[in-house]
């Protein structure tokens, strides 16, 4: 980690600590505080994406033998990026990982690093309910919730000291607490309404149905057990309401849901 490239002038770390003496006075109003940069996201993500694949305890599949599966993955991703609603489109790496277990799972890092399981693939009928979850997973990313709840689980002064450079291994070994699960970065329900409503406003240039993302957790409620998908994002009985809202104050537009396009994503995988 090149915490190096986090340090900028005595002015900047004046700046940090004047951000850091609000945040201490607002956590407790549960407003909403990130004092990490844009590069801190994309160097943490860079960490822990390391980290996951080095730790042997996710079985991700091969870019190489599962090509077509990356590709398709790849165009839904690139297609949400070209609507040019994604604030760091071009700042974060956006980069797509499949990971074959059958958990109904899908989780994101700071930097554009988005994880999918075959599981909740498989789980999935369209490709409107797949690029639903795909656009939420990068709008967790691109309001970067995920370094806000950081500073939250691990406290302002650990992470004052991570930024200025006095605590520079910690970054590894809070990127090896959130890979073996020790610690989990659960979202806070304004989070997860936010989220779904920049997935909406994310597919709704497109041709897919951008209430995707409803519909998936539609299906998530009728699953007959909880999948792991919803320890990480509370369930929310208005989530599917206030999906629907924001579509129909975009225009209500009908999209596409592309059922056999989606099939053959799902036979092309293991």
């Amino acid at each position: 980690m090149n915490i190096q490239t986090l340090k900028h002038s005595v002015a900047a770390k004046r700046t940090l600590f004047l951000l850091l003496a609000f945040a201490a006075l607002t956590f407790s109003c549960e407003k909403k505080i990130n004092i990490f940069s844009i590069q801190d996201d994309i160097d943490f993500g860079r960490e822990f994406d390391q980290q996951i694949r080095a730790s042997g305890d996710f079985n991700i599949l091969s870019e190489t033998k599962y090509m077509e599966a990356y590709n398709i993955l790849n165009q839904y991703k690139d297609k949400l990026l070209a609507t040019g609603k994604i604030k760091y489109s071009s700042e974060f790496a956006w980069k797509v990982c499949i990971i074959d277990d059958p958990t109904i799972n899908a989780f994101a890092v700071p930097g554009g690093y988005l994880y999918f399981y075959t599981g909740l693939i498989k789980t999935l009928d369209n490709e409107a309910e797949f690029v639903g979850v795909l656009a939420h997973e990068m709008a967790h990313v691109d309001r970067r919730h995920s370094t806000a709840q950081l500073t939250k689980a691990y406290g302002v002064d650990l992470m004052l000291s991570m930024l200025l450079g006095k605590n520079q291994n910690q970054w590894v070994q809070i990127a090896s607490e959130l890979t073996s699960g020790l610690v989990s970065l659960k979202f806070s329900r304004d989070d997860e309404y936010e989220a779904d409503k920049y997935a909406v406003t994310y597919s709704y240039p497109t041709d897919w149905d951008a209430r995707g993302v409803g519909d998936f957790f539609r299906k998530l409620e009728s699953h007959s057990s909880q999948p792991v998908f919803l320890s990480t994002h509370p369930p929310d009985a208005k989530r599917v309401e206030k999906v629907d809202e924001e579509w129909t104050k975009l225009g209500g537009k009908q999209g596409q849901y592309f059922v056999e396009k989606f099939n053959h994503f799902k036979s092309v995988l293991p």
